[in-house]
């Protein structure tokens, strides 16, 4: 693919559209972005870079040799549409890069633990002698770091369903489908829809490259009987005993697929401290543990830290709104929580899911919530953020979320 004096439209000017675009310019090619909201204050004329912003407009998009979607864009979408009306090619920022990668990647998808996998497999990697790269979804974009790679080098890429639909050669050595649950359906308009996009995963693969499944996960027995890559299962019947976390065994099983011990793995996993916002210890005050899992974003990763938490907790959830049902959480709910505040544009839906089951309250805000907690919470309970769905309706993002709660925390008195 050669980019030199090709327009490249770029549709979306948050990290990944901008990492796309400074790409593009490197590489020889006009850069383009098309925003829908007003102003774009990080990319700047001094970069080359010709932008819109307000609105998308056809003119712009079609005046294009290639169209670039960020991962907020669908492929449906009004810009996409004109696109390919033009007879132009549609891609993702994933795809971008990987047309330029020059050595094998791991890619990691799921509804939830992508970023702790991903985490793992990459130290493994690195305990094993090799030169890593950690990119994707986990907040650093792929196409900031292919330009810096060499042949010798690994990519272990954290993938959304998101990033997957707009994948054309996509193609990882080692794919991880760590699970699969309700999630996104604010985005995708059924959970069809969501299987069929992270299913792109394994689209490209061949005969010698490793698609790593979840045995636990009954679709996905059927699934691995239609695939082309060597199937290799993690969390069945002959996964090792002592290892009860999923995450744990699916980044050993990747590693495994690469020819890396199970020893060398396992050192690993006794000296892994975890992941910023995932059930991340904040402070221990007057007996009581505030632990941040703003990474929590959907139902099932709200299950995994209620299960992983053994002390009566006080919980804070909500945020905007995913269109995901909590119901079957209430016997969890009713086991563990002393008392739930509810916050964000979901309040309504999370005091309706969990009515009867647990004492509520809710909170305009998160510091309203944390002083709540506070009051609520006794010497030998927790404190847990864990919202259980998106942050936008009042934070940037999930590190957003999780970095005001940390702040928020640290100055109780």
């Amino acid at each position: 693919m050669d980019l030199k004096n090709k327009k490249i439209t770029i549709i979306g000017a948050a990290r990944s559209g901008l990492a796309a675009a400074d790409l593009v310019s490197r590489l020889g090619g006009i850069a383009k972005i098309s925003e829908s909201k007003v102003g774009v204050e990080h990319a700047r004329p001094v970069h080359g870079i010709i932008i819109e912003t307000g609105g998308h407009t056809k003119a712009f998009i079609e005046d294009s040799d290639y169209v670039v979607l960020s991962p907020g864009v669908r492929m449906d979408s009004q810009p996409a549409q004109w696109a390919r009306a033009k007879g132009l090619e549609v891609m993702g920022e994933v795809e971008l890069a990987f047309r330029f990668c020059p050595c094998p990647i791991i890619a990691v998808t799921g509804s939830n633990g992508k970023t702790t996998t991903s985490t793992l497999i990459a130290e493994i990697l690195k305990k094993a002698g090799r030169r890593v790269c950690l990119c994707g979804n986990i907040g650093n974009p792929f196409t900031t770091q292919v330009l810096n790679l060499k042949s010798t080098d690994t990519v272990v890429l954290e993938i959304s369903s998101f990033q997957l639909e707009s994948t054309i050669e996509f193609k990882p050595q080692v794919a991880v489908w760590l699970n699969f649950s309700q999630n996104h359906l604010d985005r995708h308009k059924d959970l069809t829809e969501y299987f069929e996009a992270k299913k792109k995963i394994f689209t490209n693969q061949g005969k010698n490259d490793f698609a790593v499944l979840n045995f636990a996960q009954a679709e996905f027995h059927d699934l691995a009987k239609s695939l082309k890559a060597k199937v290799l299962f993690f969390n069945g019947p002959d996964s090792p005993k002592d290892i009860n976390n999923p995450n744990y065994l699916a980044a050993m099983t990747a590693a495994h697929a690469l020819g890396i011990s199970e020893n060398i793995s396992r050192q690993v996993f006794v000296e892994f401290k975890g992941v910023e916002h995932r059930l991340e210890w904040v402070r221990t005050l007057d007996g009581v543990d505030y632990i941040n899992d703003s990474k929590s974003t959907t139902a099932e990763a709200g299950r995994w830290a209620l299960e992983c938490t053994r002390k009566p907790l006080i919980m804070i959830c909500g945020g905007s709104d995913k269109h995901i049902d909590y119901k079957n959480l209430r016997p969890l709910v009713q086991k563990k929580v002393k008392y739930m505040i509810a916050i964000g544009q979901i309040r309504k839906q999370i005091q309706e899911a969990f009515a009867g089951a647990v004492s509520m309250g809710s909170a305009d805000s998160l510091e309203e919530a944390v002083n709540t907690a506070r009051h609520k919470a006794a010497s030998g309970d927790c404190v847990l953020l864990s919202p259980m769905t998106a942050s936008f309706d009042m934070f940037d993002n999930y590190e957003h979320r999780g970095k005001r709660f940390k702040e928020i925390v640290s100055q109780l008195t």
